[in-house]
């Protein structure tokens, strides 16, 4: 039966996505329903935020903000019981009718994968006090900002000269002024 099952997306009311996939779940589990609703996903990703004291914090962050994603048969009866799940406002799909995730949506959205990301707050042009190292204590501009090796490239000025570093991301910290 399980070959059947297909992602569909669910609309929510804005703020409900978390309080509807735990409802789904728990009429799946009361109902003996496994076969039928497999999975529900909240789409979320862990985003590394730095403050200004270089600080790093790891905060959710949703992906689809209003949506759920359920792998599921789609039978009357499991229309019926995400459709009247509370806060949802109904499926995604030309009126009425639900149309299932095709294969490549589904490996774009990575249903199955949790991403990192990391936000920073300096961009290019921004003075850095540099926290550590043999730069320790040091302003420099930023050059670049690469998020995926998580390093900053600044310039420091010494002796007259632009010396170029390739630093982390956590060893800078933004000069507030």
């Amino acid at each position: 039966m399980s070959e059947n099952a297909k992602w569909y997306v669910v609309h929510t009311y804005s703020g409900y996505e978390n309080k509807v996939a735990q409802n789904i779940e728990k009429v799946v589990e009361n109902r003996k329903l496994h076969d039928t609703i497999q999975q529900v996903r909240v789409p979320i990703e862990i985003v590394e935020e730095i403050d200004a004291k270089g600080n790093k914090k790891e905060a959710e962050s949703k992906l689809f903000p209003s949506y759920v994603l359920v792998k599921m048969v789609m039978t009357d009866e499991s229309w019926y019981i995400v459709r009247n799940t509370r806060g949802v406002t109904g499926f995604v799909g030309p009126g009425s009718k639900p149309v299932p995730l095709s294969d490549k949506e589904v490996a774009a959205l990575g249903v199955d994968v949790r991403k990192v990301a990391t936000s920073v707050n300096f961009k290019e042009g921004d003075e850095v006090t540099v926290l550590g190292g043999p730069f320790d204590g040091w302003v420099g501009t930023v050059k670049a900002i690469n998020l995926e090796e998580q390093t900053v490239d600044i310039v420091v000025s010494m002796f007259g000269r632009e010396t170029p570093a390739t630093l982390s991301v956590t060893q800078v910290k933004r000069v507030e002024g």
